[in-house]
């Protein structure tokens, strides 16, 4: 029996991983044979060369288009992750021909993104100048999804149950305090003994349905034996959130570090209301089946030396 890989036996190209992803992008063949600069017959017989050899079908026949099946889905997601991996090399030996170290790039959620990311940065920018690093700064869902198609290396959020976790590797840092904020010079900023009964009735700008930190503030009030607030706006835009606090006397509720970011800058101030609810613990995760490339290890003990100092985790070193 042959021992060489599955792929090589199969004669898997990299043409048809680029036509999987793009017919699931553009749902047609016509359209994804144009993408990839062949005709349409050459893209059929790619796609049924690769079903083929692999005794499946990859994708639905419908009159107005193709959709994936099952097993259309899985050799996509993988196709990606081919694919993003193949660029990451080429980005790498680009780097490395033209003198520079590599790059790597991360996502955050919010709050290390603010807290964590800017030294931990200038940890990696001290000792290598020349390695590039590429940020994002979005919801926890949105970077695992992005960690998952390696079109990131690290990320710093929380994990939730919906999500595959299996192939993730996830060293906890701290969990985030919540506080409620208004406008500088917000008549309940000085107001002393302030309480949830005192703000039920007020203005909100809170969290979107469906999100952790808005269950939880919801929940903070019926466990005060209120019902949730009722004038709210929704949103996780922190620019709107500042910028609608400077023109109202509403108020939000933001995770601790945010909040006094932007307070000691003069954009908001923090009410001295006291809220039990807080979020989750976030921490570094990285993927368990891909290699870390130098550049990777190089940001990854910048972040657990910057977490000792700022959240007092010992991580393992790289």
């Amino acid at each position: 029996m042959s021992t060489a890989p599955w792929f090589i036996r199969l004669r898997l190209k990299t043409r048809q991983l680029l036509l999987l992803v793009t017919l699931a992008e553009e749902g047609n063949i016509h359209r994804a044979a144009q993408v990839l600069n062949m005709t349409q017959p050459a893209a059929s017989k790619l796609l049924k060369d690769l079903e083929d050899v692999l005794e499946v079908s990859l994708f639905d026949r419908l009159p107005r288009g193709m959709r994936p099946t099952w097993y259309g889905e899985t050799m996509i997601r993988h196709a990606r992750e081919a694919l993003a991996s193949l660029h990451r090399a080429h980005d790498e030996l680009s780097a490395l021909k033209a003198g520079r170290f590599g790059q790597v790039s991360v996502g955050a959620v919010t709050s290390p993104g603010l807290v964590l990311l800017p030294p931990a940065v200038a940890l990696v920018k001290r000792d290598q100048p020349s390695l590039r690093v590429a940020i994002d700064i979005e919801t926890s869902p949105v970077l695992l999804e992005r960690l998952d198609q390696g079109r990131l290396d690290v990320v710093v959020a929380r994990l939730f149950a919906g999500h595959d976790n299996a192939n993730l590797r996830y060293e906890s840092l701290t969990g985030e305090a919540v506080v409620a904020i208004g406008r500088p010079g917000h008549p309940l900023v000085r107001q002393p003994g302030l309480t949830l009964r005192d703000v039920v009735d007020a203005g909100w700008i809170v969290p979107p349905a469906g999100s952790m930190l808005r269950h939880r503030f919801d929940l903070t009030f019926q466990e005060a034996g209120l019902a949730p607030p009722a004038n709210v706006v929704e949103t996780a835009a922190l620019l709107f959130i500042t910028g609608m606090l400077q023109r109202s006397d509403m108020i939000s509720v933001l995770a601790a570090d945010v909040a006094r970011y932007y307070e000691s800058h003069g954009i908001v101030s923090v009410l001295p209301l006291e809220l039990p609810c807080h979020m989750d613990d976030f921490g570094i995760i990285t993927r368990t089946d891909r290699e870390a490339s130098p550049a990777v290890k190089v940001m990854l003990q910048a972040l657990k030396t910057a977490s000792l100092t700022l959240y007092g985790r010992r991580l393992e070193s790289v």
